[in-house]
Formats: structure tokens, C-alpha cells, sequence
């Protein structure tokens, strides 16, 4: 195969959320039909300048006046969840080459929570057959490069407590993508799906 066909184009784009600006960064083959992958997901900073230095230095990309088709669909997606129209982001393809693979199965066992469970850092490591790992799914959540479509947010300490969370506004963020999908930290049922140990949580009344 000569080689020009698997030379890639980082890049990435801001847009406006509910919860203010986002960020999407993404990776596309030059010369196939092959479609993007998702990179790099930013949930809002304090400033729209300071969400497009954060995209723009994980990315390592060109900022996009016009995202692809596929990724303008993915945009659509995380407008109309954060708007409160829940949305299922496990169809979605991500790049995570550049991680390791205990960090690689803690996402993809993360996305298999759906939205309105929550598992706790412990469950989770369990449910991986690693239950002694609860601080080491804990540290690789912190440093997911794609928060949302990987969605951290649904996994909480012990107790179910917030926990810890990377994204401006701490726990508070977390809360609120909580809240959007119709749970809270405080009052959880058990339940079975999609993962073993996985909860299901009630609606805030």
C-alpha cells in the first residue's frame, strides 16, 4: 500500500452547547474513504478561549472553519443530549492508539453504562476482574481524553459520592451531566444492565 494512504489530518472545532462552548477534535485519512474518528472531546472551560487552547494543545490539530459530515452528526448528537434529549454515543468511533490497555478497557467498559446508571470506581474494577484497582480506573478516568462520548461522569466514589471529576467546575459538572440524564449521586437502585454491577439511578424528584 503505498504510504500517502495512511497519512492523516488532525483538526478540530469549536460549538456552543447548553452548557456553553464545546470542543471536538478529530483525525481523518487524506486520501480513503475512511470515515473520522474522535480524538479528543472538551467540555466547556471557563472562557470559549480557554476551551480552544485546551481542543487546540491535546489535539496537536488545524481548527476547522467546517467539520466533516460524520462529525457535524456527532455535534448534533452532544447539542441534543446536553439540551436534554439523551443520547447514545456508543456507535461513535474513537482514536485511543495513544493510550494504554488497562486505560483502554477502563473506557470501554465506561461505555457500556448507559445514561441515568452510575457504577462507583470499585464496581467497576470488579466488573473488569481488576478489584483491586479501583484508584487505577480512578486515575485513568482522570486523564479521558474524550469525557461525554467516554462518559467518566457516570462512575462515582464509594458510597456514591461524587468523586473526582477533570472538567472545569469539578464535581459540579459532573453533577449537572448527571442531572441531564436524569440521575443524581444520592439514590441509586440496583440494577443489572448494561454491565453486571451496574446501578440504575432515580430521577430527582
Amino acid at each position: 500500500m503505498n504510504g500517502a494512504n495512511l497519512m492523516t489530518q488532525d483538526a478540530y472545532c469549536l460549538f456552543e452547547t447548553p452548557l456553553g462552548a464545546c470542543g471536538i477534535a478529530w483525525k481523518e485519512q487524506t486520501t480513503s474513504r475512511i470515515p473520522p474518528v474522535v480524538t479528543f472531546f472538551q467540555l466547556p472551560e471557563a472562557t470559549r478561549s480557554l476551551t480552544d487552547t485546551r481542543i487546540a494543545g491535546s489535539s496537536g490539530g488545524r481548527k476547522a472553519r467546517v467539520p466533516p459530515p460524520r462529525i457535524a452528526g456527532i455535534i448534533e448528537k452532544v447539542r441534543k443530549h446536553l439540551h436534554g434529549d439523551v443520547q447514545d454515543f456508543q456507535d461513535i468511533v474513537v482514536d485511543l492508539d495513544a493510550m494504554g490497555p488497562f486505560a483502554r478497557q477502563v473506557y470501554e467498559a465506561v461505555r457500556k453504562i448507559r445514561a441515568g446508571r452510575t457504577v462507583t470506581y470499585g464496581e467497576l474494577a470488579a466488573d473488569m476482574n481488576r478489584p483491586t484497582a479501583a484508584r487505577a480506573v480512578g486515575q485513568a478516568l482522570g486523564r479521558n481524553p474524550i469525557p461525554l462520548i467516554i462518559p467518566c461522569h457516570r462512575v462515582l466514589a464509594s458510597g456514591n459520592k461524587p468523586g473526582g471529576f477533570s472538567a472545569h467546575g469539578g464535581v459540579e459538572t459532573k453533577a449537572r451531566l448527571l442531572e441531564i440524564e436524569g440521575a443524581t449521586p444520592r439514590s441509586t437502585i440496583s440494577d443489572t444492565l448494561p454491565l453486571r454491577l451496574a446501578r440504575t439511578v432515580r430521577t430527582r424528584a
